[in-house]
């Protein structure tokens, strides 16, 4: 079984930064993709930040030129780092990622447990 597990989130003065991690463990072949979400108030899920294999970056327009995503794929680990925090950043960011259980195994989508993210005005 294979999981992602997030951390870094908290309470932040707008203008602050924060660092978001996300590492996945279990039994993973090969991860495809990992991504961050994140789900504001009364709000849908939206994409935040995406990274392939291939180490192809994408933003939503909002969060472009503030937040950075990277990865460590020795580690299986994600990051996102939140630079320039608006209170409209605020939300429950979620981990995304796309992996391969074996050579032969279909992709299977995970997701983390989300961690908070509260930017104060």
């Amino acid at each position: 079984q294979a999981q992602l597990v997030e951390s870094g989130g908290g309470l932040v003065q707008a203008g602050g930064s924060l660092r978001l991690s996300c590492a996945a463990s279990g039994t993973i072949f090969r991860i495809n993709a990992m991504d961050w979400y994140r789900q504001a108030p009364g709000k849908e899920r939206e994409l935040v930040a995406a990274s392939s294999s291939g180490g192809n970056t994408n933003y939503a327009d909002s969060v472009k030129g503030r937040f950075t995503i990277s990865r460590d794929n020795a580690k299986n680990v994600v990051y996102l780092q939140m630079n320039s925090l608006k209170p409209e950043d605020t939300g429950v960011y979620y981990c995304n990622a796309r992996i391969m259980r074996s050579r032969w195994a279909y992709e299977t989508t995970l997701w983390g447990q989300g961690t908070q993210v509260s930017v104060s005005s």
